[in-house]
């Protein structure tokens, strides 16, 4: 099968990475497979193009003018009937907006989308009616979890027969541990002091502003613990003062957006994701893979993916008690930590799975015709 896939980004992140696994997997399954990525003029994807391209994935860069760019239209339906691929899946809002209409207009038979988030602003009704008018000139589409999958069909009106759920897999991998000291050093955290981390874009959906609130919370009871931040965004020097009025400056450490984030988490002895929405989170399969044990919220997809007292805590959106109460906890037993950072590492490997993500694109693709006969 010939299949283009195309997404808009201006970074690199969950969907991102999820692609940078999955592409290259379906090319080593027999499928011809290229990349057409939308590109905000003063946000070039050229490194990322390149690790694609070097990856086995023929990759191509476009200019999006606004969120509706009628010109990018018509330029991807042109370089669509030149690639004559026998589908185009989309990726993200504005791959959808333009991507189904150029494949549509360049006469291309199957069209899938993904949904990878349940965003609040998908819930606008212009942009809800939008959508349910691509999902039915869609083939099929894919959830990336139970929770997306509810929320295409609720607040989109996809066709229920149409959507189908196929999680993120990531494979395991063995951790640099000279890595865990270099870092720290770094940071000027002592080798054995115990680290809290998170690794998000600095945005009010990831919900840092409760975690800090819930470290300073735990902070005076255990004065030797630092909590690290990796990654940027708006709220960086937000989050900043409210680590400074909180008092707890001198311990909290924002490390910036780096290109090895899941590598550096070795870094770390616990997990934070205190999201307030979250159609999966990539990360969290990372942390498992580091045998991280996780704090959580309790929203969209992440129940899915972190069991409650098994591979970490689930704590209710914006309760920073709650929050506090679990960082004390793992804090103050280090066993338990181990544990569940153990059992999240077998639940990755048992149910998190790159051929399981793959077979399961595949499946969709053969169950709705555009995949007659997969290659051995």
């Amino acid at each position: 099968m010939r299949i283009v896939h195309l997404a808009k980004m201006t970074g690199v992140a969950g969907t991102e990475n999820h692609l940078l696994t999955l592409l290259p997997h379906l090319t080593e399954r027999g499928q011809e497979v290229r990349l057409l990525v939308l590109c905000e003029p003063e946000k070039p994807m050229y490194e990322y193009a390149a690790r694609m391209s070097a990856a086995g994935v023929p990759t191509e860069l476009f200019n999006i003018h606004g969120d509706i760019d009628l010109r990018l239209i018509g330029q991807l339906a042109a370089r669509l009937r030149a690639l004559q691929p026998d589908a185009v899946h989309t990726h993200l809002i504005h791959a959808d907006w333009h991507g189904i209409p150029a494949a549509r207009r360049a006469g291309v038979r199957y069209i899938y989308t993904s949904g990878h988030n349940d965003d609040p602003f998908r819930r606008r009704l212009p942009i809800r009616l939008v959508q349910a008018y691509l999902w039915r000139r869609l083939t099929a589409g894919i959830a990336i979890s139970e929770a997306v999958r509810r929320f295409v069909i609720e607040v989109e009106l996809a066709p229920p027969q149409k959507v189908h759920t196929v999680h993120y897999g990531l494979a395991p991998a063995q951790p640099d541990l000279t890595m865990r000291a270099a870092f720290r050093a770094e940071l000027g955290i002592p080798l054995n002091a115990p680290v809290l981390g998170s690794v998000c874009r600095l945005i009010e959906q990831k919900g840092l502003t409760f975690a800090l609130r819930a470290f300073a919370q735990i902070a005076p009871r255990f004065p030797e613990a630092h909590y690290v931040i990796i990654g940027d965004g708006a709220l960086r020097e937000q989050l900043r003062a409210e680590a400074e009025a909180l008092g707890v400056a001198a311990r909290v450490h924002f490390a910036g957006w780096r290109a090895d984030a899941a590598a550096r988490m070795v870094a770390f002895d616990i997990f934070v994701m205190p999201s307030l929405w979250e159609g999966f989170g990539l990360v969290l399969l990372e942390a498992m893979r580091a045998r991280l044990p996780i704090i959580a919220s309790a929203v969209s997809a992440l129940p899915e993916i972190v069991r409650d007292g098994e591979t970490g805590f689930l704590c209710a959106p914006r309760d920073v008690a709650c929050l506090a109460e679990r960082m004390a906890r793992l804090l103050s037993a280090r066993d338990l930590a181990a544990q569940l950072g153990a059992r999240g590492e077998a639940r990755l490997r048992a149910e998190f799975s790159v051929s399981k993500m793959v077979d399961r694109t595949l499946a969709v693709y053969r169950k709705t015709g555009a995949l007659r006969k997969e290659s051995a």
